[in-house]
C-alpha cells in the first residue's frame, strides 16, 4: 500500500494535469470520480497530462457509488480516507499520516457532498491568512501529498 491521492468530480482540467504530473513525478497513485467538468476521454488526458500520463497509476471511477464499490472490493487499496477541505476540523500539519492513506480533493467549483463529509476518516484544512477562502486544489494537494510523504518517508529514490 501507498499513498492515494482521490480528484472527486474535477472542474478544471489544468488542476487535473497538474495534479497528475505530481502524482506521476513522486510516485502517487490516483483515483477520479466522475463526472468532471471537462471531456475525459483517452486523447484529452494525453493532452492535459503531456508525457506524464504514461508514468501514472490512475484509476478512474464512473461515480461515487463505483468508487465506493471498487474499494470494497479492493479493501487493500487504502485504509484511511483524508479529506482536504476548508471546513476541515485539523490543520494538515498536526495530522499523523500513513503510507496507506488516501487523500480526497474536492470540486473547486462546490468541494465535496455531504456523503463524503461523512465517510472520511479525517477532514484536514491548510490554515489561511485572515480573509482568504481557499488554495487551487492542484496547489492544496500539493502542499498535503508533500508533507504526508515526508512523515511516512514514501519520496520515490533517485
Amino acid at each position: 500500500m501507498h499513498l492515494r491521492l482521490i480528484l472527486f468530480e474535477p472542474d478544471i482540467p489544468q488542476n487535473a494535469a497538474a495534479a497528475f504530473r505530481l502524482a506521476a513525478c513522486l510516485g502517487i497513485s490516483v483515483d477520479i470520480i466522475e463526472p468532471t467538468g471537462f471531456v475525459l476521454s483517452d486523447s484529452r488526458l494525453r493532452r492535459v497530462g503531456m508525457d506524464y500520463i504514461d508514468a501514472l497509476d490512475m484509476r478512474r471511477h464512473d461515480s461515487w457509488k463505483s468508487f465506493l464499490l471498487a474499494r470494497a472490493n479492493e479493501p487493500d487499496l487504502w485504509r484511511r480516507l483524508i479529506l482536504l477541505t476548508t471546513a476541515g476540523d485539523m490543520p494538515y500539519t498536526t495530522f499523523c499520516f500513513e503510507p496507506s492513506d488516501a487523500v480526497l480533493v474536492g470540486r473547486e467549483s462546490i468541494g465535496v457532498t455531504d456523503a463524503v463529509h461523512r465517510i472520511a476518516d479525517a477532514r484536514l484544512r491548510i490554515p489561511l491568512r485572515a480573509g482568504m477562502r481557499s488554495l487551487n486544489v492542484a496547489m492544496a494537494a500539493s502542499m498535503v501529498m508533500g508533507e504526508a510523504l515526508r512523515q511516512t518517508n514514501e519520496f520515490p529514490q533517485d
